[in-house]
């Protein structure tokens, strides 16, 4: 009969190689976020670029979508009243 149990002094892992793999992962895990940075501050610099060269504001052509809505709404809302008579 096979004995599966495990003394803690049969357990010995080589701590060297265990310290240089934390180490790798940690600066693995630093120049992956720092990638990730690099990544999102050239795209937001290319979306801030494209928006301050379009003609109109945000802000301005989100209003007068909203404007354009509101009146397709009320005409088709009207349109159906004048047909429903």
């Amino acid at each position: 009969m096979p004995n599966h149990h495990l003394d803690a002094e049969q357990f010995k892992p080589n701590v060297r190689l265990l310290t240089v793999g934390a180490a790798l992962a940690g600066v693995g895990a630093f120049l992956s976020f720092t990638g990730a940075a690099l990544v999102a501050t050239a795209l937001a610099t290319a979306g801030r670029r494209i928006v301050t060269a379009w003609e109109t504001h945000p802000v301005e052509m989100a209003s007068r979508t909203a404007r354009q809505a509101m009146s397709a709404s009320s005409a088709a809302r009207d349109a159906w009243r004048f047909n429903a008579s």
